[in-house]
């Protein structure tokens, strides 16, 4: 080495100073001067690359710059100093580097220069921190989650195990990874070890463990080093193997499932700090083991019913879709099973009852549907059994038999429960050849057959089944056409019968659909009762109607009174009364300007939801009317408790009134019961002037009816009053907005 005079230690005393200040700093610090040579290299450094300073000082650099960065850092340091363009200097990064004693540092290394001395020559300073068990610590956990991720995402066993091998191979280098799986009987299989030399595969994968073996490791995991490692002695010099860190791998149950190793090719002993690593992989290797059990278990839960442990409907459609590619076809039958009275069982003796209830039954049924037939639960109450190769005559033969076997009694607590099964029939291609199709076929049946005669056993029919498809087929489309507003409103007005006046309108829904055309309310209004979707057009209604109320008074357009429909599903809510509250509020629309419609049949219900619902409605000021008065079998006594303010005569009664001496009676009745109750009576369906003079001898008070006008688009009310200008009502001064 040439001989070298450190300037910093020759300088004055506050340089020395500042000297001695760096060498006590815990971090590294070493310093380079304008030829790139070390001259200073505090006692942290030295510990860091574990040689004294005497043997660097006086050196090029490069000695301690990482082996795969040396032939390049010259010209960086050289570019640097020409051009003072940044690329490492006044930054931080991470580097890994060899130690004297071949042991790998995971450091932090910053960078920072200064000019000095009259010739402004360049020096370079580094701050290097030790960060190795840091950055360890951090890698394996961004290898476990790499590997639960990669599980998780039904990644190959194959391709998992390769990829943690390869990750611990840059996180130790110049070292091989394998991961080796042990049988209960103490065979090994490589399941990665990709980079292993051909003889050394050959010798891991002829190890047989000996019982005594196999418990070493469970007690001492890490002798797994010895028993790998003593394949090796004496034996595969070519290899290039030198040294080995292994640790026996066992599931959450305590049992051995495998070995993780780590061959180093580092011809010079190291420390076991590569032990660490392999311990800390220990977790991830045994999720990678443990994966295609695990993956069967999860298979098992996606695919069977856990109270029955019968095929789910997950695996029941797998296994339809399976058998109708086959080749021709061949066909099938489905049976669709319901349970009769189950919920009966479930409220009276609980449902735990109806759990044993639910397992006896499919036992019966797994044992009569022995050998090539399908049996699975579709969940509640709902059984499907698959027959193939089957024609009407076996589905019936099955359908009996299956009923037969369910009518013996059953012993749950005590008692005797004897049950049925509703079933419907459908066959495959004859019904459909998609599976959702002819599932939803055999339902349907089902659903006949339980509604006709519980205990039986229907087929599905076509024909017989289009109304049911045209119901499921609105219903979807119902849903879709409130998402994407394909309702409007329409307004029928209703006349004051003495002066012919505009008294109010009624708001009506209809639905335009873009392929389907106009659906009707008589057809989509009963659907949406049945699918659940009559709440949200209600209330939809309830606010474009208050809405429309003000757009209309701002074009001065007066309506005293908007009408608006509720079901019965919307008086059984308790949030209905606050829901008319807020929309009134928010259009600041008074109380008297709105009314609600319920039919005769809601308002005669006596349960106090309903009561206490209308008795609210008409405390916050809105009118109330019952519709179809007459229809039903209204109690008078219960009439004359309800705080209605209006009744609405059903239109069959005028149609003919005029020939029909007991219409005439009924309308004539209902417009007395009216009067001495103190409410409005209104008469819809009024189509022609001798109905109109009548009901006005009759002294009924608001006609409705085509007679007046047709429901009519919001725009075309102002077309219809300046048409009949006598309609036009006058504001009251009490009806303001």
């Amino acid at each position: 080495m040439p001989e070298f005079s450190n300037p910093l230690s020759s300088s004055g005393s506050v340089d020395t100073l500042y000297a001695d200040i760096l060498e006590q700093a815990t971090d590294g610090v070493i310093i380079i001067d304008d030829m790139d040579r070390i001259v200073f290299f505090n006692a942290a450094a030295e510990h860091l690359w574990g040689c004294p300073a005497s043997t660097v000082l006086g050196c090029n650099v490069d000695m301690l710059v990482p082996v795969e960065h040396r032939k390049n850092h010259g010209s960086y340091v050289t570019h640097h100093r020409r051009t003072g363009i940044n690329r490492i200097v006044n930054t931080s990064r991470e580097i890994t580097f060899m130690r004297s004693n071949g042991d790998y540092v995971a450091a932090e290394l910053s960078i920072s220069t200064v000019l000095l001395g009259p010739e402004n020559k360049r020096y370079y300073m580094a701050f290097v921190k030790g960060v190795t068990e840091e950055v360890h610590r951090r890698k394996l956990l961004e290898l476990q989650s790499q590997v639960f991720t990669s599980l998780a995402a039904y990644t190959t066993i194959q391709d998992v195990a390769d990829m943690l091998c390869d990750k611990v191979e840059e996180l130790v280098p110049n070292t091989i990874a394998a991961l080796l799986q042990i049988s209960s009987h103490g065979g090994v299989s490589i399941l990665s070890g990709k980079n292993l030399p051909g003889s050394k595969v050959d010798k891991l994968t002829n190890l047989a463990l000996t019982p005594s073996d196999l418990d070493d490791l469970l007690k001492h995991p890490n002798h797994a080093c010895a028993l790998i490692w003593a394949s090796k002695r004496g034996l595969d010099h070519s290899a290039d193997l030198h040294d080995c860190w292994a640790s026996a791998i066992c599931n959450g149950a305590g049992e051995l499932i495998g070995i993780f190793a780590l061959f180093s090719r580092n011809k010079d002993k190291i420390t076991d700090w590569p032990q660490k690593i392999v311990t800390g992989c220990i977790s991830s290797c045994a999720s990678i083991i443990e994966h295609e059990k695990t993956r069967n278990k999860i298979s098992q839960f996606n695919n069977l019913d856990s109270l029955t442990g019968l095929m789910n409907r997950t695996a029941l459609a797998t296994r339809l879709r399976q058998m109708a590619t086959q080749a021709g076809q061949a066909p099938f039958a489905i049976l669709m099973l319901d349970v009769d009275l189950l919920q009966d069982v479930n409220n009276v003796m609980g449902y735990h009852c109806g759990d044993i209830l639910l397992q006896t039954l499919a036992r019966r049924i797994s044992s009569l549907c022995r050998g090539h037939h399908l049996v699975a639960r579709l969940g509640g109450d709902d059984f499907v059994v698959v027959i193939p190769d089957a024609d009407r005559a076996k589905a019936c033969k099955l359908a009996h038999d299956l009923n037969c076997i369910a009518r013996e009694p059953i012993e749950v607590k005590g008692r005797d429960l004897v049950a049925s099964l509703s079933i419907g029939i459908s066959l495959y291609p004859d019904d459909g050849t998609e599976i959702e199709e002819i599932l939803g076929a055999s339902e349907i049946a089902m659903r006949q057959a339980k509604k006709q005669a519980r205990g039986s056993f229907r087929f599905f029919g076509k024909g017989g089944n289009s109304n049911v498809r045209e119901r499921l087929i609105i219903g979807s489309a119902l849903r879709e056409a409130l998402q994407k507003t394909q309702l409007h409103l329409v307004y029928q007005p209703q006349v004051c019968a003495l002066t012919g006046t505009l008294c109010g309108v009624e708001a009506l829904s209809r639905w335009q659909h873009p392929s389907l055309g106009l659906i009707p309310p008589s057809t989509f209004i009963p659907i949406a009762e049945e699918t659940g979707q009559i709440e949200a057009i209600g209330l939809w209604s309830l606010e474009k109607s208050c809405e429309q109320v003000v757009e209309w008074e701002r074009n001065a357009i007066y309506v005293p009174v908007i009408s608006v429909n509720m079901s019965a599903v919307h008086l059984c809510s308790i949030d209905l009364p606050q829901q008319i509250l807020s929309a009134l509020q928010k259009y600041n629309l008074a109380p008297q300007r709105l009314t609600i419609e319920i039919t005769e049949s809601v308002a005669m219900r006596q349960d106090p939801e309903t009561a206490a619902n209308l008795t609210a409605i008409r405390d916050i000021g809105v009118g109330l009317s019952m519709d179809d008065f007459g229809t039903g079998f209204s109690s008078l006594s219960r009439l004359a408790q309800l705080p209605l303010t209006e009744i609405k005569i059903d239109r069959s009664f005028i149609e003919d009134f005029e020939n029909n001496i007991s219409s005439l009676v009924v309308a004539e009745a209902a417009i007395n019961i009216g009067k001495r109750l103190g409410i409005k009576v209104v008469t819809e369906g009024v189509e022609h002037e001798a109905q109109e003079t009548k009901l006005q001898e009759l002294g009924c008070d608001i006609l409705q009816g085509y007679f007046y006008s047709k429901p009519l688009l919001a725009k075309d009310i102002s077309v219809w009053l300046e048409t009949f200008p006598a309609r036009r009502a006058t504001p009251r001064a009490d009806a303001a907005l």
